[in-house]
C-alpha cells in the first residue's frame, strides 16, 4: 500500500476543503468533504456537492478545475461533463462530485461510504487562516 506523508495528507486536506470553498461560492448546496484515507488507498477524500443545474454543476467543476491544476494536481479522468447530473473529477488524492438533486440521492454515496469521516471544511479552512 502507498503511504502517504502526513504533509502530503494536509495538502490534500486543505485543497478539498477549498474545493468546498468554490462549491459554496457558487451557490452549490448541501456540500460534504469525505475523509476515505483509513478506508482505501485510492484516494484521501471526497468532495461532493450538488448543483441545480448544468451551468450550476460545470462551474462549480470548472473552479475547482483550475484551483487543483494551480497547485500542481494533475487530473486522471473527468466523467459526465457533457451530461447534466454528475460530473466526476479525479485527481488521485481528491475526487470531486457534482450532483443534480436527483442522482445525488440515487447514488448515496455519503451512504456507500458511511464509514468515512465527514470533514467539517468550514471550520478546517477558518483555522488554516
Amino acid at each position: 500500500m502507498f503511504e502517504r506523508s502526513p504533509e502530503q495528507l494536509a495538502k490534500s486536506l486543505d485543497l478539498a476543503c477549498q474545493c468546498a470553498k468554490i462549491a459554496d461560492e457558487l451557490k452549490g448546496s448541501d456540500i460534504v468533504v469525505l475523509d476515505l484515507t483509513k478506508l482505501t488507498p485510492e484516494f484521501d477524500y471526497f468532495v461532493i456537492a450538488t448543483g441545480n443545474s448544468r451551468r450550476q454543476l460545470h462551474a462549480i467543476v470548472e473552479e475547482a478545475d483550475t484551483l487543483l491544476e494551480k497547485s500542481g494536481a494533475d487530473r486522471i479522468s473527468l466523467e459526465g461533463y457533457a451530461g447534466n447530473n454528475w460530473i466526476l473529477q479525479d485527481y488521485g488524492d481528491i475526487v470531486l462530485h457534482a450532483f443534480d438533486p436527483e442522482n445525488r440521492e440515487l447514488y448515496d454515496l455519503e451512504r456507500l461510504w458511511a464509514d468515512a469521516t465527514h470533514i467539517d471544511w468550514q471550520a478546517h479552512l477558518a483555522k488554516s487562516n
